[in-house]
């Protein structure tokens, strides 16, 4: 098992996996250098095309990280609200970083060599 880089501060760390997480988040995971997977819970899976291109986008182009919503400044979670066709929808996202297994949390989740993303998106009623 690789051991995580102690010369690093949890700040700059913390940096880098942000970096990471929005590289893999705003290229919906095409960027192959961040590997990971997306997932959608049953009733983000069950929503309409034209709200889950919605939900696709809002994730992608989110930007509203504060401290109150991203403690750590890893940018690992979003939260937004949109309507469509008279429906209020307020959703959750979260990336969760694992070996590269999928089987337990990485060792060191700056290095993407040892580090695996699940961008899993909700309702927040399925929190």
């Amino acid at each position: 098992m690789a051991q995580p880089n102690e010369d690093r501060s949890e700040a700059e760390t913390n940096a880098t996996i942000a970096e990471q997480n929005d590289r893999f988040r705003t290229t919906w995971g095409a960027d192959f250098t961040v590997p990971g997977q997306i997932m959608l819970t049953r009733g983000v899976a069950d929503l309409s095309p034209a709200a889950k291109a919605i939900i696709m986008q809002r994730v992608q182009t989110f930007s509203e990280f504060s401290e109150s919503n991203e403690p750590y400044g890893d940018h690992t979670f979003g939260a937004f609200e949109f309507e469509i066709a008279g429906n209020s929808y307020h959703i959750f996202w979260k990336i969760n970083l694992y070996d590269k297994d999928y089987s337990m949390g990485s060792d060191d989740p700056a290095d993407v060599g040892v580090t695996r993303r699940v961008l899993t998106i909700l309702h927040a009623s399925e929190y």
